[in-house]
């Protein structure tokens, strides 16, 4: 009886160890979504603004993949729906002989109020997918991580001063 409760002792302390090892990406990335102007008539233009937090000691490789997937419904659109570090411009550093992505500055991704938008409160929903590692830990997890920001768009239309350049 007392090698039975040995036994279930550890493989309580097993799973226990297991969990906190594969917790390690809870809060690898933080992402702050946001959308500017919040207050959207039809037809203007808008920009969903991300500013990514890393963890202390995590850095993002630009390899294999650096992906922000939008799903922006069905009042807004973008010009693409998927954006790479290349199509944002992301600087790429190098440290040590490793490559990695400068996300200090916020991620911003034009969008446009589609003329047939209904008035109220929205969601902007999407993920980014990425390679994170640890120099300290020496290790490399691909993940991702998902983002949300709200707005509100209006039952009037964009109007264009003229002579205006367009964002």
């Amino acid at each position: 009886m007392n090698y039975f409760r040995k036994f279930i002792f550890l493989w309580v302390l097993f799973f226990c160890f297991a969990l906190s090892v594969f917790s390690v990406d809870e809060n690898i990335v933080k992402i702050e979504a946001s959308v500017s102007p919040q207050r959207l008539a039809r037809g203007q233009e808008g920009k969903l603004v991300l500013k990514l937090t890393l963890q202390e000691g995590i850095s993002i490789s630009p390899q294999p993949s650096f992906i922000i997937e939008i799903s922006p419904g069905e009042e807004i659109s973008f010009s693409k729906n998927v954006y790479t570090a290349n199509d944002l411009g992301i600087k790429i550093s190098k440290e040590n002989g490793e490559e990695y992505l400068d996300l200090k500055e916020p991620l911003e991704m034009l969008f446009q109020v589609r003329l047939e938008a209904k008035q109220g409160n929205h969601r902007l929903e999407g993920k980014i997918k990425y390679f994170a590692c640890s120099k300290e830990e020496k290790w490399c997890l691909k993940n991702s991580t998902k983002f949300s920001a709200a707005y509100y768009t209006r039952n009037t239309t964009f109007k264009k001063k003229k002579g205006s350049n367009p964002i």
